[in-house]
């Protein structure tokens, strides 16, 4: 990464699950890179298989993580400023939605979602085959948006996996963002 973290809008997490349209994390990273993010890339264990490490490290120039570090190992990686969560799968939904922490991935989401940070997921897998009828994947995205993750699930209008396109998924992210400062300034405001 040539930029210093100052110059950057701040520090963004994409979070990649197992899934095929994890091929479209890179375009994600650079756009994001575009619009002045630093950018980390942290996977499921089973998402290591569907993503380009080698790519997405020389891109963000910080290591792909999926395994947590030992404790007496330094963090790699800067706080996160916002995540985005694409592609998230059926599993990582359901399991983060109930605060199951397992794996790195799914436990910066149940950290960051507590601290009530700004976090986009963007759930992705093939429509029609069952899992997005299944009644606990609804539960599961009502209850991601009741804790204030915003929820980009609309299948019929990003055919065929819900792939919404990354110049939308950052735009949401900047909506996000705004509520998000509005949200804590009010806080502020309140708390004098």
């Amino acid at each position: 990464m040539s930029e210093t973290t100052s110059n950057l809008r701040g520090v963004l997490y994409v979070i990649a699950c197992a899934a095929s349209s994890a091929t479209l994390v890179p375009n994600l990273v650079i756009q994001a890179q575009a619009k002045t993010w630093g950018v980390c890339v942290i996977t499921t264990p089973q998402g290591t298989k569907f993503i380009d490490i080698p790519l997405l490290e020389k891109l963000t120039g910080y290591p792909v993580r999926s395994e947590y570090k030992r404790p007496e190992e330094a963090d790699v990686l800067p706080r996160a400023d916002a995540i985005i969560v694409f592609p998230a799968t059926f599993n990582t939904t359901n399991k983060w939605a109930l605060g199951i922490s397992d794996t790195l991935a799914l436990g910066i989401l149940c950290e960051y979602t507590g601290l009530k940070m700004p976090i986009v997921t963007v759930p992705c897998f093939r429509t029609g085959g069952g899992l997005d009828g299944h009644p606990a994947f609804f539960r599961s995205l009502q209850m991601l948006s009741d804790y204030g993750i915003r929820v980009l699930y609309e299948p019929d209008k990003y055919p065929p996996k819900n792939q919404v396109p990354s110049d939308v998924v950052l735009a949401v992210l900047d909506e996000t963002m705004k509520r998000h400062t509005e949200n804590r300034n009010k806080a502020d405001m309140e708390s004098y």
